[in-house]
């Protein structure tokens, strides 16, 4: 099998290569190419990748280069995890939104829709040239922020895609070890959109073990999550960590405002990984590389492609997918992430039980937000950026969303072929 990976010179790839050495007797990997215009990162990431499959005793070859298409052809499966613009502009959009007292964050809010605006139409490029060389049967794996909207993206124009994102993963991971059991005894009931997930059941052999985990784990959950054990437990349910930006928005906004932002702490965190990645003493994957961010991200990557390239049977995965009638309250064709059926035909999600009242409707906000920040994305103006700024709960206010907008649009002309002439 030969596996793609477009954005191949970041400094989570290490992490991938790592989960497919570890697997080296189920996922039958023989090439991995690693894709990217940056020619120094690449070379440096790409020796790494060689050094760790060989100190696995691993047989597959890593090739690298700035050819997309030479890089897809003949691959079985493309992974995208793009950063279009690099951590300078992730550094706008975690601080720009704050002149306005909105939260700076990268895959929510207007930073949110600032990088969707950059990333989609890149993606959609490079899935049309995916198509075009691999064929039509070649899976997409989108690691690619804001996930939910660039998979939706994906699928609305046909390609044979599915999101993935590494929060119900290191959920199920970090819950395990509380619970004392084994990860792959854990289902989790996990419901939402991207980056805006709630835990309704953490099942272990058949029983729920959620009240438990919020009765006698409350405290270790809070700390984890960032918002109080009592409105969890309240709620009933665990929210993601990306919740604390909508219960707590405020208080999160007053401290960005003093703190270094994300982009920041990662690009010194990027610059020593590639410094120890340059070394060619460490054949192993440094510590350093989960302060990066992406948890279990291998995992979960190599276990969704085994089971999109027909590695194995079913599996179940929890997936960015199609909605198709799973949650009533939204569109067919939102983009959901819940846990799915995966074979080598694709995602299928499984049904859900009933959603309580208090997320539904925030559910459903925030995907009338990511529908009109795909057009927007797709077909570009000011005047959609605005619209799609005015309906994101985290905003809402049309003087904010105006003046957000104007600044989105003057920071990223550049990235932005129809902004070019109007600042």
């Amino acid at each position: 099998m030969k596996l793609t990976v477009v954005g191949g010179g970041s400094t989570y790839t290490p992490e991938l290569v790592d989960g497919i050495a570890g697997r080296r007797t189920s996922l039958a990997v023989d090439e991995i190419v690693l894709v990217d215009p940056d020619v120094s990162r690449l070379e440096v990431v790409g020796a790494f990748s060689r050094r760790l499959l060989e100190h696995a005793g691993h047989p597959a070859v890593v090739t690298t280069t700035t050819d997309l298409e030479r890089g897809v052809d003949g691959a079985s499966a493309v992974l995208l995890q793009l950063r279009v613009g690099g951590q300078t502009a992730r550094a706008a959009d975690e601080t720009f939104p704050l002149m306005c007292d909105c939260v700076g964050q990268e895959t929510t809010g207007a930073g949110g829709l600032a990088k969707a605006l950059r990333t989609v139409p890149v993606v959609l490029d490079i899935a049309e040239r995916v198509r075009a060389v691999a064929g039509e049967d070649t899976w997409i794996v989108n690691f690619t922020n804001p996930v939910g909207i660039v998979t939706r993206a994906l699928l609305q124009a046909g390609h044979r895609a599915v999101g993935l994102c590494n929060v119900a993963i290191t959920f199920q991971r970090w819950t395990s070890a509380l619970l004392g059991v084994h990860p792959e005894n854990v289902r989790l009931e996990h419901v939402g959109l991207n980056h805006l997930t709630w835990e309704t059941g953490v099942f272990v052999d058949g029983v729920d073990r959620l009240p438990e985990l919020l009765d006698l784990h409350g405290d270790a959950l809070a700390e984890h999550i960032g918002v109080p054990a009592s409105l969890m437990r309240r709620l009933g349910m665990v929210p993601s960590y990306y919740l604390k930006y909508f219960y707590d928005h405020d208080d999160v906004v007053r401290k960005q405002k003093t703190s270094p932002s994300r982009a920041e702490v990662v690009a010194g965190v990027e610059e020593e990984l590639l410094d120890l990645y340059g070394d060619v003493g460490v054949v192993t994957k440094p510590a350093q590389l989960s302060q990066r961010g992406g948890a279990y991200y291998s995992e979960a990557a190599v276990q969704l492609v085994h089971a999109l390239t027909g590695g194995v049977g079913a599996e179940q995965h929890v997936v960015n997918v199609r909605n198709g009638g799973t949650l009533p309250f939204l569109p067919d064709d939102a983009v959901i992430e819940v846990p799915a059926v995966v074979d080598g035909q694709g995602a299928s999600p499984l049904p859900v039980a009933s959603v309580p009242a208090s997320i539904s409707g925030l559910i459903a906000h925030v995907t009338s937000y990511e529908q009109l920040a795909l057009d927007a994305a797709v077909n570009g103006g000011r005047d959609r950026v605005a619209d799609a700024l005015l309906a994101h709960p985290l905003i809402g206010q049309y003087a904010v969303a105006d003046r957000l907008a104007d600044e989105l649009v003057a920071r990223n002309a550049d990235f932005l072929p129809w902004a070019k002439g109007s600042v």
